[in-house]
């Protein structure tokens, strides 16, 4: 269950931007859609801790992660939350293997073995085995989604947030790669919010949706 409320101010020399959105989700995929400039991203980066500033709450099955009246605010890397970014983020100094570690880490100690162990199951669980010493550019845009989704569930977050996972992407790919994608999911037993602006990725990739415009929820 996802329990979001999510308040905050953009503030520049040239607008100010408000964003308050509330909405709450059962479905184990949810799909947070509205036009560039909604407030989508924004309520994702909210809700992983990537920006200061926050008020409201945000809730994962039961587990508080914010909440301004109460004065919990737990850093990102306390959250327990994966997250895609539009661009995959992919270090490109770091091999396939190496990403999938970076975020296992542990204070620049070697990953526990069980953290290694998860890594090596994912790797096999997207395919990406024969990658391991590959660097990001020389993979092809479905590769660098497995890698970048594999390295996201690295961390055995309880909550998967995808950024406009297929934006970047040329018609034909962005086809192929959202058929590929859906079944990726639906193997992932990890509650997921994905942002889009497409509903063709809504209806392939989420259970349920929930529409923003001007940082508001207006259907969902």
């Amino acid at each position: 269950m996802l329990d979001i409320h999510i308040r905050l101010t953009l503030q520049s020399s040239e607008r100010s931007f408000r964003v308050d959105a509330a909405f709450r989700s059962g479905a184990h995929r949810t799909a947070l859609l509205g036009a560039s400039g909604s407030g989508k991203s924004t309520v994702l980066q909210a809700i992983a801790g990537l920006l200061p500033g926050v008020e409201g709450h945000v809730r994962v099955d039961g587990q508080t992660l914010l909440d301004s009246t109460q004065g919990i605010d737990r850093p990102a890397r306390e959250r327990g939350v994966g997250f895609v970014f539009q661009d995959y983020a992919l270090f490109p100094h770091l091999t396939v293997h190496q990403n999938l570690c970076f975020g296992v880490r542990r204070l620049g100690r070697a990953p526990a073995p069980e953290a290694m162990e998860r890594v090596e199951a994912l790797m096999t669980q997207f395919d990406i085995e024969s990658l391991h010493r590959a660097y990001p550019r020389h993979l092809s845009g479905g590769q660098r989604q497995r890698v970048a989704l594999a390295r996201a569930l690295a961390t055995a977050p309880r909550l998967l947030l995808l950024d406009e996972p297929l934006s970047a992407l040329d018609t034909e790919l962005r086809i192929r790669l959202r058929a590929e994608l859906a079944q990726m999911l639906a193997r992932v037993q990890v509650p997921t919010l994905l942002v889009t602006h497409d509903p063709q990725d809504v209806e392939a990739l989420a259970q349920s949706a929930v529409r923003l415009d001007g940082g508001r929820v207006v259907a969902g």
